[in-house]
């Protein structure tokens, strides 16, 4: 009983939780006469990737990094696969031009190069390991990626920003305000995806879910709610380019930042299995350029493959 209090407490305190932070990084935004996509791609971003911090560094603290890499190539599978499909079913989401000629193959250059880092027996024939030289290039390409965003940021205009609906966003909200709209949404989105994950770990353990099909789904799954219910509120509010920014600053995010920060603090070899894990995570990322670059938009027929690509992933993952 405890454990389905806190399954819906949780889901409870992610709802209220990306209202907030969907209102307050909006509203910033307007604030910094910049695009919401920009807003998307750092404060949300960096925001709804929390929960995967957290994990990692306490991960690699305890020398388990095992769990960290788990963590960070199931979130992005299901970043894509399952946040973004579900976000397409709800509603059809028309991609930023930026998005699709420069974040998503950013995406994809950081899915890239952590398989082409890890990979190690394909490259030199020793054992597939990240380093910390491995962490340090990870952390180069993420400094890289924010540079272009920031200056993106920059000679961004109040032309370029579209004007919000009167019912999203209140005319007039202070920086107080949007301060803490933003810190109190994702304090929140941290406090309902722990609440919520420990919930789904203690009921599919009563229910007798083997530990390793939790892990490779649930653990994943768990840390990564709070980009699913931010790009699922910004989507119905219209922001279809903070939800998609989101997502991918996300996957960005946790690719070349907390993945990179993780294996410079603690060097660690890529799991049993490891290796196709990564080039699925990078063909989720590939798949993402014909859909946006054909009509600038994920359609609701798209967002259902990328959920059903999804469920074979974990389907696969259960035999294996």
């Amino acid at each position: 009983m405890l454990d389905v209090v806190m399954l819906l407490g949780g889901l409870a305190l992610l709802v209220v939780g990306g209202q907030l932070l969907i209102r307050g990084a909006s509203a910033l935004a307007i604030r910094l006469h910049v695009a919401p996509v920009v807003i998307g791609l750092t404060v949300v971003a960096f925001g709804t990737s929390t929960p995967e911090l957290v994990v990692n560094l306490a991960a690699a603290l305890r020398g388990d990094n095992s769990i960290g890499f788990g963590n960070v190539v199931g979130s992005n599978i299901a970043n894509v696969g399952l946040l973004l499909g579900v976000t397409a079913l709800v509603t059809p989401l028309v991609i930023h031009r930026s998005i699709i000629t420069r974040e998503i193959p950013m995406m994809l250059l950081a899915s890239l190069a952590a398989a082409i880092l890890g990979l190690n027996s394909f490259t030199d024939g020793t054992s597939d390991a990240y380093g910390r030289g491995d962490g340090m290039m990870l952390l180069l390409l993420f400094c890289v990626f924010l540079y272009y965003t920031i200056n993106d940021a920059l000679r961004s205009n109040r032309d370029s920003v579209p004007a919000p609906a009167a019912e999203n966003i209140p005319a007039a909200m202070g920086s107080l305000k949007i301060a803490l709209c933003i810190a109190g949404g994702l304090a929140l989105l941290v406090g309902g995806g722990e609440g919520t994950y420990r919930g789904a770990v203690g009921v599919a353990t009563s229910l007798g879910v083997p530990e390793v099909v939790i892990g490779l789904t649930i653990v994943a799954v768990g840390t990564s709610l709070p980009e699913l219910a931010t790009s699922l509120i910004a989507a119905i509010r219209g922001q279809s380019d903070m939800a998609v920014g989101n997502i991918v600053g996300s996957n960005i995010f946790n690719v070349l930042f907390i993945w990179g920060l993780t294996t410079t603090i603690a060097p660690t070899a890529v799991p049993a299995g490891g290796g196709t894990d990564l080039l699925v995570m990078t063909a989720f990322a590939a798949v993402l350029l014909p859909m946006t670059i054909s009509q600038k938009r994920i359609s609701r027929f798209e967002g259902g493959v990328l959920v059903a690509c999804y469920a074979g992933y974990i389907t696969w993952l259960a035999l294996r």
